[in-house]
């Protein structure tokens, strides 16, 4: 049998077995070889390079290889079919998601006030932020022949006398370690648990001096995963933490992963790269990092998208892109920590945001908890940005929700140049109307070199592009200099960085098939917006306030993103960017009790609108791909300059 040799750049070598014939990227996952795929495989995003050393492979041409770098050895992993033994290198940034792994520096205010500021503008609200969890020190005395009061006697009486209860249940995962933890501490110990009426229910026994009770709140994204590990009694956050999700190596959207949850062993995959290999991780580095042990984790909440929550629990996700677009579920209870194998005391209930529709999930009903636009008197828009965009509009009397599939440009896939938001990432640009020269804001420490462009570097320069009559309303190049060049069927591009100037040593820049995947991005959001406010018989003139999440909002030139016509223009004040919504909201039910009934009442009090079958929707998608709309009075403060 052929082996085949992924070299991983800066890593450790991946030697398997194949047969010939076995699809490259297919081989790589089986490998758990990390290699970026937003197609998840389809040819269509040109991301999966890798550079063959030695050896050979049957391939077929590709776009996005040129003539130059294919006689380098470049090819697309999904092009490939093994034919023999070889050695193939894996760039670093295809697997850049996997490894930039960051715990947050908490002496920074930044980190905490958006959970501090939730949290107290939440209690104005009316919610309390209590919970029934407890950790109670005892003292007993040590068994006698004179005491032969059996172990677990011995600690019902004392939780009875200490909480003053009634009943006290104590598990088998607590009975089997009672005797020797009480031995080992001379029967000084703390139980921790949790009250419900007149009961306690027992969830660990440890030594006297740990009494720390933690919650873990996560969102997950279809790109990144983000989560906090919470004192369940104060509220303090005790360490924050974010990676790659695991299973963008099998696509960069839902449908992508959906469809590959579908093949054989697919279920068990996704689960894995979620829960083995991106969940569990950040878990232990944060209990490290906050000098807790995993089993004081005494419950988790999750904000996650339909899908994600499906893939995460192993349960077939197929039925929510098939017509009628029906999810297992909405909501879940009695899930524990223990079921999903998460480095947690495995009693710890684990806390679902509710979904309200396929393509709506909890991590908008969290986030729409977090905005509080459900206690509002004003008409509030509230736009999710990612690899969908979701959005919900109303006030405390309705709330009205939908989701539109804008795909992967916003995280920069489908882009030729495009990457997420990491080191080398363009993510802001100036073009100077006369001399057409950029000016070029990257991510990473100083002196950084261009690597590639992010969702807000995307949106800067294609607006800059239209502000300076570079391109036109159909997003093509009308106008010729240094920067901007054709091939040789006249179809043109825009130079952000020559080769010598760039981390990799190929040029950087946006061409017309990038920026018309990205009118089509920018076109669903804005459409799904105008349907929503339509189906209510209501105008853009209607917002009072717009409030923005997801983690490309956060470089979100609002003015620029008005300018191309992707958020309705309105007054630039009316705009607010509350961060990661679905995690704030996550850290509000994982704290507090009444925080999990009111997510529960938002998500069952919000009507979800199905996009693809409401009627009219096509054409306002279709009017909204044009740079900004073809409707400019839609736009009225948007303007090219010429």
């Amino acid at each position: 049998m052929p082996k085949i040799t992924f070299q991983i750049e800066a890593g450790a070598p991946v030697i398997m077995e194949a047969n010939v014939g076995d699809n490259l990227l297919e081989l790589a996952r089986r490998g758990n070889v990390a290699i970026d795929a937003p197609c998840s495989g389809n040819g269509s995003c040109g991301k999966c390079r890798v550079q063959l050393l030695e050896g050979e492979l049957e391939t077929v041409p590709s776009r996005h290889i040129s003539d130059e770098d294919f006689q380098k050895g470049w090819r697309l992993s999904c092009n490939c079919k093994v034919v023999g033994d070889c050695t193939v290198l894996v760039p670093d940034i295809a697997s850049a998601y996997k490894s930039r792994m960051k715990t947050a520096d908490l002496s920074s205010p930044e980190e905490v006030a958006i959970f501090e500021t939730a949290q107290r503008e939440l209690k104005k609200s009316g919610i309390v932020f209590e919970n029934q969890f407890r950790a109670v020190s005892l003292s007993m005395s040590a068994p006698s022949e004179d005491d032969t009061m059996p172990d677990i006697e011995r600690l019902t009486w004392a939780v009875q006398e200490a909480l003053g209860v009634e009943k006290v249940h104590v598990p088998f995962a607590v009975m089997v370690k009672l005797a020797r933890v009480l031995r080992e501490f001379d029967f000084n110990v703390t139980v921790k648990g949790r009250l419900e009426g007149n009961a306690f229910h027992c969830m660990e026994i440890c030594g006297p001096e740990d009494t720390l009770l933690v919650g873990c709140a996560i969102d997950i994204g279809t790109t990144t995963v983000t989560m906090v590990l919470v004192d369940l009694e104060s509220g303090k956050i005790l360490a924050k933490g974010s990676s790659g999700n695991g299973q963008i190596r099998y696509g960069a959207d839902v449908i992508n992963r959906i469809i590959q949850q579908s093949k054989p062993g697919g279920a068990e995959n996704l689960r894995k790269a979620i829960v083995e290999e991106t969940l569990n991780p950040i878990i232990r580095n944060l209990c490290r990092s906050a000098k807790c042990t995993e089993r004081s984790i005494l419950r988790l909440s999750v904000g996650a998208n339909t899908t994600m929550n499906h893939l995460l629990v192993g349960v077939d996700a197929d039925p929510v892109r098939m017509d009628p677009y029906i999810p297992s579920f909405f909501g879940w209870e009695g899930l524990l920590a223990g079921d999903l194998k998460l480095p947690a005391n495995p009693l710890a209930p684990v806390v679902i945001a509710p979904n309200i529709g396929s393509y709506v999930g909890g991590d908008i009903t969290a986030g729409t908890l977090a905005s509080l636009i459900w206690d509002k008197d004003e008409m509030s828009l509230f736009i999710d940005l990612g690899t969908n965009g979701e959005i919900v509009f109303g006030n405390r009397d309705f709330l009205m929700s939908c989701a539109c599939s804008a795909g992967p440009a916003f995280e920069g896939g489908d882009i030729s140049c495009g990457m997420r938001a990491t080191d080398g990432a363009v993510e802001a640009c100036v073009i100077d109307k006369d001399t057409m020269e950029p000016t070029l804001t990257i991510v990473g420490d100083a002196g950084q070199k261009c690597v590639g462009i992010c969702g807000s570097g995307i949106i800067d320069i294609i607006s800059e592009l239209f502000r300076c009559g570079i391109i036109n309303a159909k997003g093509l190049f009308v106008r010729d200099g240094k920067r901007v060049l054709r091939d040789a069927h006249g179809s043109g591009r825009y130079v952000l960085a020559f080769p010598n100037e760039t981390e990799t040593g190929r040029e950087v820049s946006i061409n017309e098939v990038d920026i018309d995947n990205f009118i089509r991005a920018k076109g669903a959001i804005f459409s799904a917006i105008d349907t929503l406010l339509q189906s209510v018989d209501m105008t853009v003139d209607m917002i009072d306030h717009v409030y923005v999440a997801g983690g490309i909002g956060s470089g979100i030139n609002m003015k620029n993103a008005v300018n191309i016509g992707m958020l309705p223009d309105v007054e630039l004040e009316k705009f607010s960017y509350i961060g990661n919504s679905s995690l704030t909201g996550a850290y509000a039910m994982v704290i507090s009790d009444q925080a999990i009934e009111k997510c529960a009442e938002v998500g069952a009090n919000m009507t979800y609108l199905e996009l693809s079958t409401y009627p009219g929707y096509m054409d306002s998608f279709v009017a909204a791909c044009f740079l900004p709309h073809t409707d400019a009075r839609l736009f009225p403060n948007s303007r090219q300059e010429v």
